[in-house]
């Protein structure tokens, strides 16, 4: 997998948004390796990929080189992230905020009210970004996480079309230099 250029970090990374493809995974799965001990599998993300109308998957882009992804999906009025990562090598560069970004206004296109996603306890970082874009922490799953045994924290948006959640939404875009 090709690397992308250094920026200094917390620097925003000149990224580009996709659509997944199949064409994807191979990168996506080696991120997957690196970044969770029980990565998800080829045949999983073809599975995601392929349900369309519930489904909204993104790749991130530098150059040539895949840095991260996410995953969307919608039952209903509810929406859940389903997955969110970024390679190593190009955190602290905003991309997993405009990965988030582009799910959480994807998921205010489609009629969805409410938003959630589990995180592990630990991942403090991810908490934080989550916290930042209006998630607030509604309960524990234990042993989520079966290979470590790890607990999630589920967090959750009440209403992701509120005018507190527009408000929010415009702020995040102004602080990583997006309009609007």
């Amino acid at each position: 997998m090709a690397r992308a250029p250094a920026d200094p970090p917390g620097h925003p990374a000149p990224i580009t948004l996709s659509q997944m493809r199949r064409r994807h995974v191979r990168d996506v799965i080696a991120i997957e390796r690196l970044v969770y001990p029980r990565p998800w599998s080829a045949a999983l993300f073809f599975s995601e990929l392929a349900q369309r109308t519930s489904r909204h998957y993104l790749v991130a882009t530098v150059g040539k080189a895949l840095v991260g992804y996410g995953g969307l999906m919608c039952h209903l009025d509810e929406g859940h992230i389903t997955t969110l990562a970024v390679d190593p090598g190009s955190q602290h560069r905003k991309i997993g905020t405009r990965i988030l970004l582009a799910l959480v206004e994807e998921a205010r296109r489609r009629p969805v009210r409410s938003l959630a996603l589990e995180v592990r306890v630990a991942n403090w970082p991810a908490q934080r970004l989550y916290s930042w874009f209006g998630f607030r922490p509604v309960g524990v799953r234990k042993n989520y996480y079966a290979e470590t045994g790890e607990d999630a924290l589920v967090m959750w948006i009440d209403d992701v079309n509120s005018a507190e959640m527009d408000e929010r939404m415009s702020r995040i875009r102004r602080s990583i230099g997006m309009t609007g």
